[in-house]
């Protein structure tokens, strides 16, 4: 079994920054691709950013130049920094792997989420 534990969210003002952090464990013996994604009331889960094993990054358009992937391969550990944060990154945030198990099976997994409100 495999488990990611996300942590980090919280309430921020506009402009403000909140670090998550999403720990992975388990039957792991490859941990792929992570990214975060997340899910606002009413809209549909959108992609925010992703990382390859090697350390390569995508993002989102709306996050571009303000946010950060980032993760530590020996900690089995994704961050995402969030910077000059805006009330439309209000959502619930969470954290996806793509993983290979010492059974040999792949697996794609998720956080539980956590909820980052921007508000004054």
């Amino acid at each position: 079994q495999v488990q990611l534990v996300e942590s980090g969210g919280g309430l921020v003002q506009p402009g403000g920054s909140l670090r998550l952090s999403c720990a992975a464990s388990g039957n792991i013996m490859r941990l792929n691709d992570m990214a975060w994604y997340r899910q606002a009331p009413g809209n549909e889960r959108e992609l925010v950013a992703t990382i390859t094993s090697d350390g390569t990054t995508n993002y989102a358009d709306s996050v571009k130049g303000r946010f950060t992937i980032s993760r530590d391969n020996a900690k089995k550990t994704v961050y995402l920094q969030m910077n000059s944060l805006k009330p439309e990154d209000t959502a619930v945030h969470y954290c996806n792997a793509r993983v290979i198990t010492f059974s040999i099976r792949r697996l794609e997994v998720w956080g539980q989420g956590t909820l980052v409100t921007v508000s004054s």
